[in-house]
């Protein structure tokens, strides 16, 4: 089995390096196609190893070779497939596969083709290493290794100062929750004597609760970076400058969901901290609601679909926030298929569109892209939650969740989200595929992705409807490893309201998102309108000026202060103190080249100056050493 573990490791970095062969090269698509196929070879072992797991309950753990051994610190190369881990490289691979294949007809006319390939399987790879290392160490290798290959996809279009600007300010808000993240780990290593998690976890309980909290905090710190929390939350959304495949990949199964699989996989620790739970709980339900009132109002498709990502990860945190592990990675897992979809539609709609996202300039598309007008209303329809498919089974469990253990705020809260997310996924799918054809107005004649495209996405279609079958299956295999708590509402009659009070209030919402943005008097929002002008409206579009506030009140005020630094004391103290003692000594080599002249008789001066200093330091420390009782009872006398 070892074989599996190593192919489904190590295909993505295979294909990797031969795209990168291609780098500077001419587009070919073998630079594509390969990656695609070694990425099918590493969902291939994935899917056998998830079916050892599943029907075996084995624990595959490896460990390829020794990193670290100094003292009493041990960390090898060591990776673990355990009933976590698989449903994490399931996941990644099936999701990378539809998105590679994908990519090949999205990318088609792009001259970084052959660059953009060895960038995505590098992050696929990174991905990978990060779910499946069996220490911290190894954890935040991959967790690093995201973080790059994210800053090289989200700004891949570096020409473009918007791409640049996105992919920095993403690499370096990470980098800041990244702090907190090895404080954590160094706190782990300190308090334990290991980074291993079998070890770590056990030595755990033993531990002060003071400890322990530090620990809990300091690793959230880093998952809200990675899973864009508030209020490290703003580069999610500016991340769409990247490629669509991109924010498919990276923003609905990878990258932005490793903070919610570190909290998963602690849960020893979280365990015994509930109080950190309850506050992971609570900013997630928290999150779920600012996201979703964000993408209310938001006229850029992928940033809707970005808030939609951001809202979602705030169900994950609650459900784990709460004890609820396996609910947490369940939602993960079915969010995954779904949002990835939702993603793959809107590359299709932008190419149709010619790079428009601005879903008031499109309408009546589902007569020219049917295909993609299917699979974008399934997906929404799975976001929303309505019975039966996958998002009904994961999002209305958290909810669940949240009633039986009496967190009725976060209910409440997420009840709310849960409408919010109706109307404002509907109010897309109305707007680009339904009522007036405005497209026409802005002389636009889109057309349907490749038919290719489709088909691979058409995986992503069958799980977003069938993912919820797998719940009980799913749940009998990581309950293995998670704690197993079912939740259950206690009362039948109780537990049918709350099912059927939920569903009638998505669909409300969904029918009045269709009533209202269907309408053939939509126009195109020029700022005019009384909505438009309006304070709540305001607030929203600018994201609760918090981007402002980042700007204007931190970055400005670090650019100005670094500034000062600069001028006044880099120049005027630092650099003038190198440049005074570079100074000194140039200006006492001039002066005393003099004595290097090449004269035969200055040089013989020279050396009978020399001679005679010599002579007269050795007089004088021989009459010290003689004399040295004398000449200290002299310096006695005069009180020195």
């Amino acid at each position: 089995m070892e074989l599996f573990l190593y192919t489904a490791l190590f295909a993505p970095l295979a294909g990797s390096l031969f795209a990168a062969l291609f780098g500077a090269s001419k587009k070919t698509k073998i630079a594509g196609i390969v990656p695609s196929a070694l990425l099918g070879l590493s969902l291939l072992s994935s899917t056998v190893l998830l079916i050892l797991v599943f029907m075996t309950g084995r624990t595959i753990h490896v460990e390829m070779m020794t990193w670290m051994a100094a003292g009493d610190l041990y960390i090898p190369f060591g990776f673990v497939v355990d009933q976590v881990s698989v449903v994490m490289m399931m996941v990644v691979t099936l999701v990378s596969t539809v998105v590679h294949v994908y990519a090949i007809g999205y990318m088609d006319h792009d001259k970084g083709f052959n660059r953009f390939f060895s960038y995505l399987s590098a992050f696929v790879f990174s991905m990978l290493i990060l779910v499946m290392s069996d220490n911290f160490a190894g954890l935040f290798i991959g967790w690093e290794g995201v973080g790059l290959c994210s800053w090289l996809l989200i700004g891949f279009w570096y020409h473009k100062e918007s791409a640049s600007w996105a992919a920095n300010e993403a690499f370096i808000m990470n980098r800041i929750a990244d702090l907190g993240m090895l404080i954590g780990i160094f706190l782990v290593y300190w308090n334990t004597g290991t980074l291993q998690y079998k070890e770590a976890f056990a030595a755990m309980p033993s531990l002060d609760t003071a400890i322990l909290t530090w620990m809990g905090i300091f690793l959230f710190i880093g998952a809200m970076g990675k899973s864009a929390q508030f209020p490290l939350h703003t580069w999610l959304a500016d991340a769409m400058e990247g490629p669509t495949p991109v924010s498919a990949l990276i923003h609905a199964a990878t990258m932005v969901t490793a903070g919610v699989y570190l909290v998963v996989r602690a849960n020893p620790l979280y365990s015994l901290i509930p109080h950190v739970g309850l506050f992971i709980a609570s900013l997630g339900a928290f999150v779920a609601l600012f996201a979703a009132s964000m993408a209310l109002v938001n006229r850029d498709m992928k940033r809707v679909i970005a808030y939609s990502t951001l809202s979602q990860l705030g169900y994950m945190f609650a459900a784990a926030g709460l004890g609820a592990y396996w609910v947490a990675l369940f939602h993960l897992m079915a969010h995954a298929f779904f949002k990835a979809l939702l993603f793959l539609g809107a590359g299709n709609v932008m190419h149709a569109m010619h790079d428009e996202l601005d879903p008031f300039k499109m309408g009546g598309l589902s007569k020219v892209m049917k295909g993609t007008f299917v699979m974008m209303t399934i997906a929404s329809v799975a976001l929303a939650g309505i019975f039966p498919l996958a998002g009904f089974f994961s999002k209305d469990l958290i909810l669940e969740v949240a009633f039986v253990e009496h967190h009725f705020i976060i209910y409440t809260v997420l009840l709310l989200t849960a409408g919010l997310t109706a109307f404002y996924s509907f109010r897309l799918v109305a707007l680009i595929f339904h009522g007036e054809d405005r497209y026409k107005h802005f002389g636009i004649h889109p057309h349907e992705a490749y038919k290719f495209m489709l088909v691979a996405m058409s995986p992503l279609l069958v799980l977003a409807v069938i993912a919820g079958a797998f719940k009980m299956g799913y749940f009998g295999m990581v309950t293995e490893l998670l704690p197993a708590t079912e939740y259950h509402v206690h009362s039948a009659a109780t537990y049918w309201i709350m099912t059927i009070g939920t569903q009638l209030f998505v669909m409300g919402a969904i029918a009045y998102a269709y009533k209202k943005y269907t309408s053939k008097d939509i126009k195109v929002p020029d700022g005019t309108s009384k909505m438009e002008n309006s304070f709540g409206y305001k607030l929203l579009i600018n994201q609760y000026y918090i981007p402002y506030f980042y700007e204007n009140y931190i970055v400005k005020a670090y650019r100005e202060l670094s500034e000062v630094f600069w001028t006044k004391i880099d120049q005027k103290v630092v650099d003038a103190t190198v440049d005074g003692i570079a100074n000194i000594f140039y200006q006492t080599g001039e002066k005393t080249r003099v004595m290097q002249s090449g004269n035969l008789s200055t040089m013989l001066k020279w050396m009978v100056a020399g001679t005679v200093a010599l002579l007269s330091l050795a007089v004088a420390f021989g009459l010290a050493a003689r004399y040295s009782v004398e000449i200290k009872t002299f310096l006695s006398g005069l009180g020195v």
